[in-house]
């Protein structure tokens, strides 16, 4: 049976979690979508495993497709490739009245959402998220972007999908390392908003995920309804450690590390800050890094990234306004708050630390 979940914004939206509903995807949308033309963009590993699943169900529906296939990897989330999927869609003819789907990871729901941000000026999109990160993370919420050669999703917009359709069977596809990469944000989202999923965490099985899934759904979902476009800081807790996190994937080159293996180097060093500034227990901060190896992801960082080229990078960061930090910090797990407190030695140090 499918869980809905209700995203309450000025425009409401629903993330629909249900193990094999996939097949369900054309029916799901045509309770909202008139029959027409649309779009599904999907990328090289993902097409061969579900782009028919979909592209069947979308027909059944009524719906006329054309389906654009983008390389695996962040290499995809580029202004080229969104001129090149714009330009498949307009030979597909989809039009102002039409609506894209994205099928895949967080690269392609990023990329899908950015394209229908400009499409004809704005169109629906649909995302149908594939990865544990897309699931439980990216795919909600309305942030989409693209890179640029200074920084990761500098370029980019808010716009909200028209439904998110989640499968937890998606994930039984993934090598274990993109699996296990994904549980960094579900650490991160128990660590700011819900202590005792950590619990769950710990004692951690497959049969859990549906479950899983929506529970962590229902926390960015509230956290989005919250405060939709990060004006009030309470979206921005979202970040705890990706501040340093995306510094770190944009200094090792994207493709060292996949996202959330950054985002558990940035979760280390702000634990190490939250310690330092905030006054979280260092027990508490050890539960954490513990938690985080139990999944196989890094908590210390490479000597051969350098301390000056992740601090570069921070220094392009969306995070940092005016020249000021805005930082994630929690002084107990289960919450957090965002600090100018936090100064650019205050990085240093903790990069450092991380680093040892």
């Amino acid at each position: 049976m499918a869980a809905r979940i209700p995203v309450l914004l000025q425009t409401p939206y629903e993330v629909i979690v249900g193990h094999e509903i996939l097949a369900r995807a054309g029916e799901f949308i045509a309770q909202l979508r008139p029959a027409g033309k649309c779009g599904l963009v999907t990328d090289s590993h993902v097409a061969p495993l579900y782009a028919r699943t979909v592209e069947d169900s979308l027909a059944a529906a009524g719906f006329e497709v054309t389906t654009v296939i983008v390389p695996a990897g962040e290499n995809s989330k580029s202004l080229a490739r969104t001129e090149e999927v714009c330009d498949r869609l307009i030979a597909g003819g989809v039009d102002r009245g039409g609506f894209v789907v994205g099928l895949g990871g967080g690269v392609v729901g990023d990329l899908t959402g950015f394209v229908a941000s400009v499409y004809y000026r704005g169109i629906p999109h649909v995302q149908i998220p594939t990865t544990v990160v897309s699931q439980v993370d990216s795919a909600i919420g309305g942030k989409t972007g693209v890179n640029s050669r200074g920084g990761k999703n500098l370029i980019g917009s808010f716009h909200q999908p028209a439904l998110v359709i989640t499968d937890p069977a998606t994930l039984a596809s993934l090598p274990k390392r993109d699996f296990n990469e994904g549980v960094a944000e579900m650490i991160k989202h128990a660590l700011i908003r819900d202590v005792e999923m950590l619990d769950e965490l710990e004692d951690f099985t497959r049969a859990d995920l549906p479950t899983l899934i929506a529970r962590n759904v229902k926390i960015k979902a509230s956290i989005v309804a919250e405060d939709e476009f990060e004006k009030k800081g309470i979206r921005a807790q979202l970040n705890f450690g990706h501040t340093i996190g995306h510094a770190i994937e944009n200094a090792a080159g994207y493709g060292r590390y996949l996202h959330g293996e950054a985002i558990s180097l940035g979760l280390a060093a702000a634990l190490f800050l939250s310690v330092k500034k905030a006054g979280l227990e260092a027990s508490a901060a050890d539960r954490i890094l513990r938690l985080l190896q139990a999944f196989d992801l890094p908590v210390r960082l490479p000597a051969d990234i350098p301390v000056e080229g992740l601090m570069d990078a921070m220094r392009r960061d969306k995070k940092f306004e005016a020249g000021a930090i805005r930082f994630v910090l929690t002084s107990r797990l289960g919450s957090a708050f965002v600090s100018k407190d936090i100064t650019a030695e205050d990085l240093r140090e903790a990069i450092l630390e991380i680093g040892k």
